[in-house]
């Protein structure tokens, strides 16, 4: 999408104007001075004034010929977000309801109560999404908010642009494919390779450049070729030759392991004509002039894509015995594969003209509805990213309706698209008239029949492993948590049992009303059960419900610290206490023998309290640990400080909640010796109904402090999930 921005509100009302002559200029004017106003005096990271950023913002929605509504959102949509003044009631104040569900589109969720920065991003993405069914519009400033956002990504630290780029690449790139922006989506994956593969890309741009003149020659050639035949045909018609972005070359050569010398089609050719018939009659041209490529011939004119892109795509040898395409569209066509969704987007007097929109995104409402039953935030993402953007393929029902699927998709998936019904009685498929197994790959032009049995128990859990969309996934799961509820609820139970007694705590005592309640409601459980069935599942996992549970209990808990009687002649245990080699300091009690507790393993820097056992001297615990209840046996608790600290260390230990990969354990291992963190022990386990590894260690650490900065080091990881102090 080409860089020029809109400077100033002349620029942009002028910009707006040009499409929609009757816009309500006054909205955007009002807009414009607000959000100005609001931002004032705040900087970028890049050192421009913030109000830049929205500004530019705006420009790129007008480009997209958008509405006032939508610019004016577009203006105000970090307002909320960034300027304590602003709340979402002013704006609805203000500017009203249409523009205000646009702004509350696209704000970020910042509430401090997720467990992780991924539950955070998915829980904001389908906040996005959810708001985006309702209106396409929040999603197009979304993407004009990430494009500028992406533009200007040398202002952040490399790790956050790779981060930032790498969400950008997995979802934001895929969301302007889906509804057809390729102006964006084309200049979001350039600028994501830019920051993923900085080497790469520098190569690909000298390579590209080394024989631009000679491209730039043949494509000249074979234009004036194609012009002088379109000419005696009394076509009217537009004529250019573009070159392939960089990312389209960089993934040809990764995916078919190809050198740059072996992509021989780096030009298009694009005709724009007037009529489906002149496009068809270009074709004939083309195929006459140049010798066809066999299986480069695409028809998406008469099977447009689900995201309403149509063109003829051809790919031809030239005289010079080099490969080029050509794309034939209608004028019309040619707006709408710029534009995508944009392009069909109206409105008259506030009321949206449908336009037939409804059909054409049904993909997002699927959405929405597969992932109802997935909780699991890191499920989700994953699950969204096969959804958005996976090369389709076209299949065929034994009708010849048109069913498109991600690559890879199976006939399980082909069946569950069919109906939830056929998917749970499949039995066997058939594809072009032959028996294959269900875990068979689709290709595009495959006739699929599903074989069915009435009398099939249902689904196998092992589908799980083999469907590729979310939909078949859902469903799946949908069955077995209606049809085996019992049993995940007694599954689940014990699960929860299991990974509470792992982590020391009482299940019992962590399933109060007040602790459960929150969490209830934050994953939309019914009840107890509800949550039992969801992780008996595989829709949650019980580390997530256990950790929540803990963090509502210390939250709620604060438990009371015992206080040890002291009279005038106690002495404090700073004062007068026994130090040992622990590096502790206990009141009145010289050369006792001392432990830590295991239930907490204080470190210097936690507030700690002794505790005198039978025949073992005194248990060290926080004064924060959950078994410290001066309740019981009040006389038998003691003061204890910590001493002098210095060349003393202690064991620390932490758990993480990552994703599975290969070397994962082995890179982390080598992580903490480059940060010369000491590692005592490990134990890692698989979760294999989401793909995650819970990983325990046990440090060699100074303090409390120590471990803590390990611990942010660590969550910084891509591959960290959740990481908690145990």
């Amino acid at each position: 999408m080409t860089q020029e921005v809109c400077k100033n509100l002349d620029e942009l009302i002028g910009t707006m104007i040009k499409y929609h002559p009757e816009a309500n200029v006054e909205l955007v004017k009002k807009a414009y001075a607000f959000a100005e106003k609001a931002h004032e005096g705040q900087m970028r990271k890049s050192g421009e004034p913030y109000f830049v950023h929205p500004l530019i913002v705006a420009g790129i929605l007008a480009k997209l010929m958008l509405d006032a509504p939508t610019i004016a959102a577009g203006l105000l949509h970090d307002t909320v977000e960034d300027c304590e003044s602003v709340t979402q009631e002013l704006i609805t104040k203000e500017f009203g309801q249409e523009v205000s569900l646009l702004v509350d589109g696209v704000t970020k969720l910042k509430r401090l109560d997720f467990s992780s920065k991924v539950e955070q991003q998915a829980e904001s993405i389908r906040k996005m999404i959810l708001a985006m069914s309702k209106d396409i519009r929040v999603v197009l400033i979304k993407l004009a908010d990430r494009t500028h956002n992406m533009r200007t990504l040398k202002s952040q630290p490399p790790e956050s642009q790779k981060r930032i780029a790498q969400e950008t690449l997995d979802i934001y790139a895929p969301l302007a494919h889906r509804l057809g922006v390729y102006k964006i989506k084309q200049e979001l994956e350039d600028l994501c390779l830019r920051y993923l593969d900085p080497e790469g890309y520098q190569n690909l741009i000298v390579k590209v450049g080394m024989k631009r003149a000679e491209r730039e020659a043949n494509i000249r050639g074979v234009i004036g070729t194609l012009s002088d035949k379109i000419k005696e045909m009394n076509i009217r018609y537009e004529i250019d030759g573009r070159p392939k972005h960089f990312y389209s070359i960089y993934r040809k050569m990764v995916l078919q392991q190809k050198p740059f010398e072996q992509i021989f089609d780096l030009i298009a050719i694009r005709v724009l004509v007037d009529s489906v018939q002149d496009c068809y009659a270009v074709l004939g041209i083309v195929h006459t002039l140049w010798k066809q490529v066999p299986n480069r011939f695409k028809d998406y004119i008469s099977t447009p894509k689900p995201n309403m892109y149509q063109s003829l795509h051809t790919t031809v040898v030239g005289e010079n015995g080099m490969p080029f395409e050509v794309q034939i569209r209608t004028y019309e066509m040619h707006r709408i594969a710029e534009y995508g969704i944009a392009a069909h987007w109206r409105y008259k007097e506030g009321k949206q003209v449908a336009d037939g929109l409804d059909n054409k995104l049904y993909w997002l409402r699927q959405i929405l509805d597969w992932q109802n039953d997935t909780r699991d935030s890191e499920e989700f993402i994953k699950s969204l990213k096969v959804d958005l953007f996976s090369d389709e393929v076209f299949v065929f029902t034994p009708k010849g309706e048109i069913i498109d699927l991600p690559r890879g998709a199976t006939p399980i998936d082909f069946a569950y698209r069919i109906h939830s019904a056929v998917g749970n009685k499949c039995v066997g498929a058939k594809v072009n008239g032959r028996i294959v197994t269900l875990d068979t790959p689709l290709d595009t032009g495959d006739f699929v029949e599903i074989i069915t049995q009435q009398s099939s128990k249902g689904p196998s859990r092992d589908w799980l492993k083999i469907v590729k969309t979310s939909q078949a996934k859902s469903k799946i799961r949908a069955f077995y948590k209606k049809e085996l509820k019992e049993e995940n609820i007694a599954s689940g139970r014990q699960m929860l049992e299991y990974e509470a007694k792992r982590l020391a705590c009482n299940l019992p005592s962590l399933l109060k009303s007040e602790y459960v309640e929150p969490i209830l409601r934050k994953y939309s459980f019914a009840d107890l059960d509800d949550m039992y069935a969801a992780v008996g599942c595989g829709g949650i996992t019980a580390a997530q419900i256990v950790t929540r549970l803990r963090e509502e209990q210390r939250s709620h808990e604060k438990p009371l610290i015992p206080v040890v009687p002291k009279t005038v002649e106690t002495p404090s245990a700073a004062k007068h206490g026994s130090k040992n080699d622990m590096g502790i300091m206990v009141a009145g009690l010289p050369g006792c023998q001392m432990h830590f507790a295991k239930c907490c393993t204080p470190l210097p820097g936690d507030e700690i309290i002794g505790f005198i056992t039978r025949g073992r001297g005194v248990t060290i615990h926080s004064r924060y640990c959950i078994n410290v209840n001066c309740s019981q046996n009040p006389e038998r608790w003691v003061d204890a400080e910590w001493a002098d600290t210095t060349n003393t260390f202690y064991n620390g230990s932490l758990q993480i909640l990552a994703y599975d990969r290969h070397n994962l354990i082995a890179d982390l291992m080598s992580y903490l010796s480059a940060q010369k963190v000491t590692v005592c022990a490990l134990n890692a386990r698989l979760n294999p109904a989401n793909q995650t590894v819970t990983i325990e260690l046990t440090l060699q650490v100074a303090n409390k402090q120590e471990l803590d900065w390990v611990i942010k080091q660590l969550a910084k990881r891509q591959d960290t999930i959740d990481i908690f102090r145990v």
